[in-house]
This record gives C-alpha cells, structure tokens and sequence, in this order.
C-alpha cells in the first residue's frame, strides 16, 4: 500500500518555472494553501541552473526598442508557428518580470551607467537579452528560492520518482511514485497540478541536456490522455562544445564571437549575410551542418568534425568578465583556453518547442491540471525558439499558472481518490519491471535511441531515414521488454528509474517522429532535405499527437495569426 500525502496544489518540477508558480501562489495564499513542490532532483540542481546568456526583455524603449520590435522578432524567428496571441502577452510581461527579480536581489550585471546590461541575441533586432554574466539561469533560480523561503505554505519533496500522472473520470486524480532515499511508494493527492519537468532532449545523445532530463512529465501527460503538441520541432543549438555538447551560451556570439571553418572563413556570410553569428539558431544549425558535410569541418577532439567558435579577438578582460563560465568549462574539460584559442563546435540538441498542449493561459485539457515551462506548449516558439526567451517563458507562464492556480482554488472539488484498480494497474507495472528476466541491457538500449535520433532526426531530415528511425522504436521498445533491472531493491534504485526513464524516451521518440513524418514541409528546426521549402498552404497548423495505446493518432489545429501574415524569412 502506498503512503498518502495530500495537498492543495502539487508542483511537478522544481527549475524556473516550478518555482515561480510557487512564488505567485504562496505570495497570493500565504496561510490558506498547502503546496507540495515534487522534483525528482534536489531543488537547485533542475537544469534551468544551466541556462546561461540571458532572458530577453525589452528595458530601453527609450533607445529603439519596443514591444511590438520585440514580438514581430519572436513571431518571424518561430517561422510563423507561434501563436501570436501568446507572443504579445509574454512580451508585454517580461519587462516586469525582469524588475521583480531586480528589487528580489538578483546580481544582474550593469552597465557603465549602472543600468541592467543587455547584449545581443541570435534573430533578435535590438540587444535585449538581460545577463547575469553567463550564469543567468543560475542566478534567477537562486533569486526565487529565496524569495520562496519567505513563506511557510510549501513542502519540498526532493528525490522523489513520479512514475504517473493519474487522470480519472476526466479530472486530476493525484501523482504517484517513489521516494527515492526511502524506497516508499507514495501517492501524493492535490486539488490542482502543474507540470514544469522541463523538455526531452536527452532523447539525443549529442545534447546540452543534463542526463536527468527525460521528458518524464510530457510523457506521463500524454500516457494520461493529454496531446502533445508541435513535438516535432526540436531545436539543435549550434554551439554544443566538442565532444561532450556542453552549452558554449549564445552570449559567446552575442558578446561578438566568430563561427569560423577550416579555411577560417566567417562561413555565414554565405546564409545570412545581414545577421551573420546572429541569424536564428535554426538558420545557423543548418549553416553548420552544410559546412560540415560540405568538407569545411576541422578535426576536433575525440576526431569528431567540428568548427569553430573564435573568442579570441574579444580580449581576456571582456572574456574573463562577461564569460567567465564558458572559458572556466573549457579549460576544465578540453583543456583548452578560449582567450587564446578557438572552441570546437557542432550543432547540439538543444530544447523542445513542443509539449504539453495548453491554452494561452497554460490550462490543460484536463481540469485542475495546468503545465508551464518547456514542459507545456503554449506556443510562444512555434518552429523555433529565439534564444533568450525560455528562460523568459518560464518566467512569465509561472507566473501566469500560478495567480491561475490561486485564482481557481476555491471553486475546485477535494482531491481525488484513484480507484483500487487504476493505483493495482500502476504497481504491477513496476512489479513487472522488476521481474523481467531476459540478455538485453537497458543502458546500451538508451544509447541505441539516442544514436538514432542523432542519426535520423537531427538538424536534416527525409522520409526514409524518419521511418528507419521509427522502426529502430519499434525495435527497442521489443527489446526493452528482454532487459531485466538488476538492482532489485527499493532504495535509491537507479536501475529501476532508468527503466521508466526509457519508456518515457520511447514514447517521445515515437511522438517526434511520426509527426515529423507527417510534416511534409521544412519550418523552422524541423528541416526535410526531401520537401525543402515552407508550405503555408497545408502546414500553417499545429501538430497534436494522442495517445492510444498503439500508434500516436495525429490531429491538427490552427495557427492564431491576427497581426502579422507569414512571409520570406531573411536575415
């Protein structure tokens, strides 16, 4: 039997976006609600800590920029995908997200006048992305938990294994899943929920992502009855560091860096002359990934092929104080210093567009269940992302979720309790994981799928190699059913964790690539070698994918287009 905690509201994810929607709904309900903040990490290790160059917002109207700038930018980067509803909201609210965390005590970095500093961004046409040197995430994370421990209503479940998301008679029914430290089986009951466990792209194995990141939470939304939404769109950076794929931040180019290849050219003078190193990083994966197969690739470490990212005109003391991170990795892990050499680079998967499906206000289908963060797509990205503004999402849709939480909580029933049969179903899979006997080996499994992902779903794509890599699904998704756990204890069971870590990937996996299949176009990150150009006529529309116990069944929805029509982009 399961132990039983019940609160008022759950949190599922602890990075950005989690903890602003803690901080929204305590500072509303201080002393009339009980929240429970679930992450399978310690608090402050959620991959949001990552994030580095910046969270664009617009703070110097004053001096050229303006919302309207600001949302034509995010709107012509997402290549006509995002909802631009969606757009000019978060726009118009991030300024003031940005001041919050100021009078919070954030230490953004300032300017010779003491202003806030900002420095350019990839797709963006003012300097609008807001540093905290090249530790913007860090810093806003370490900002809201100790705004957060201003307030007595939270409990903070940390190591904690959500294995579902329980939906019954069409209402949220509770979470359940292991304690890790304890080995206990808990079902942790709320009147409302929100998913923010972040986006799937340790799916590939040349990734910023940290190894934790799974896409445990869109995967469990959809095995619940909820669509994903636009899962083929997933964005590859283009400077993951070589051979690991750490972030090499787009502050590197914004700061003024070069992408260079082997004859030392500034290659994207050929694909983006009026952008260069700033171009959308969709566009400037793809320049990357042209030059590589083209020949114009140097042998990096490892004798993987790479290019360049050339630091080394912007002096030490720019380096040392605008990046001090990025040569601090660079030294620790390659051994090489960017103030006096190049940084080998490739393209690296990056982030998810795609999600959770939720309404301009991150409500799901389900009632009492809202999503925010990269979990959820609420389609301010659409095709691709522009960088800077995740961060500012999760700012922005934490906030947003959480004064809806607040807002709604009265007029929500009691928490559910799952029937006997739904919570029996749940444990005999585990029970099964556990028993499985077979020769297979669940760790080489996971490096098989992130092969193939890398091989046939990255920066190009075609039918054929798409349909290989569904098979390679099918084939592993079999296989997985012959690779026993070997640790068949209850505390701290990493093998076990694993196990329903692969079959989230599985499910991903398949999601990503039967929509991509379909998507007979190229639009923003998703780039088919054999339907090369955008087709507004039939693909202007968002994907949905269903679960169904076989195949993701597909539906389409539109586009909300009420200010800008698509055109051509160019840089």
């Amino acid at each position: 039997m399961a132990h039983t905690l019940t609160h008022d509201v759950l949190i599922l994810g602890a990075g950005l976006a989690g903890l602003r929607a803690a901080v929204e709904i305590c500072s509303r309900l201080d002393g009339r609600v009980d929240v429970g903040i679930v992450s399978k990490v310690q608090l402050m290790r959620a991959h949001s800590v990552c994030a580095e160059g910046g969270t664009a917002a617009v703070l110097r109207e004053e001096e050229g920029d303006s919302i309207d700038l600001h949302a034509w930018d995010t709107v012509k980067g997402s290549d006509f995908l995002a909802d631009q509803d969606v757009v000019r909201r978060f726009v118009a609210a991030i300024p003031e997200e940005i001041r919050l965390l100021d009078h919070w005590g954030i230490p953004w970095t300032r300017d010779e006048h003491g202003r806030i500093a900002q420095r350019p961004f990839g797709g963006h046409s003012y300097p609008r992305a807001t540093l905290a040197a090249d530790k913007t995430g860090f810093f806003e994370m370490q900002t809201l938990y100790d705004q957060l421990l201003r307030y007595r209503s939270f409990t903070r479940y940390d190591e904690f294994f959500v294995t579902d998301i329980l939906v019954e008679e069409g209402r949220f029914a509770g979470l359940l899943g292991m304690h890790a430290p304890s080995g206990e089986d808990v079902l942790l009951r709320g009147r409302a929920l929100l998913v923010a466990t972040g986006g799937g792209g340790t799916l590939y194995g040349f990734t910023t992502y940290s190894e934790t990141v799974t896409g445990d939470g869109m995967a469990m939304a959809y095995r619940a009855g909820l669509p994903l939404e636009d899962m083929e769109f997933l964005q590859f950076h283009p400077t993951g560091l070589v051979p690991s794929g750490i972030l090499m931040t787009e502050a590197c180019r914004g700061e003024g860096g070069y992408l260079k290849n082997a004859a030392g050219e500034r290659f994207m003078q050929r694909y983006a002359p009026g952008k260069m190193e700033l171009a959308p990083r969709d566009m400037v994966s793809r320049a990357e990934q042209t030059e590589l197969l083209e020949g114009r690739g140097v042998t990096g470490p490892d004798g993987l092929p790479c290019l360049h990212l050339d630091l080394t005109h912007l002096g030490a003391e720019r380096i040392n104080s605008r990046l001090p991170l990025i040569r601090e990795v660079c030294m620790k892990f390659i051994g090489l210093d960017p103030i006096e050499k190049p940084i080998p680079i490739r393209p690296v998967a990056h982030y998810s567009m795609g999600g959770i499906e939720t309404d301009i206000n991150g409500l799901t289908r389900v009632p009492g269940i809202w999503a925010a963060g990269e979990a959820a797509a609420v389609s301010l990205h659409g095709a691709n992302r522009l960088g800077s503004n995740s961060t500012g999402e999760c700012l922005v849709w934490g906030a947003i979720t959480g004064a809806g939480i607040a807002r709604a909580l009265p007029g929500l029933p009691p928490p559910a309790q799952p029937s006997d049969g739904l919570l029996a179903a749940r444990r005999g899979h585990i029970r099964e994981l556990l028993e499985r006997q077979g020769d297979e080996n669940l760790y080489a499994l996971r490096r098989e799928l992130r092969a193939m992902m890398d091989r046939d779903a990255g920066v190009f794509r075609t039918r054929d190699a798409l349909c290989n890599g569904l098979s390679v699904v099918g084939e592993i998704r079999e296989r997985a059913s012959r690779a026993p756990v070997p640790d068949k204890g209850s505390l701290y069971n990493s093998n076990l964790f694993h196990a329903l870590e692969l079959e989230n990937l599985l499910d991903l996996a398949e999601v990503t690539l039967v929509g991509a299949i379909a998507r007979e176009e190229s639009r923003g990150a998703h780039a088919r070698r054999d339907f090369a150009t955008r087709d507004d006529e039939r693909w202007l529309r968002h994907t949905l994918a269903w679960h169904t116990g076989g195949a993701p069944r597909l539906e389409y929805k539109p586009v909300t287009i009420d200010t800008w029509k698509p055109v051509e982009r160019k840089y």
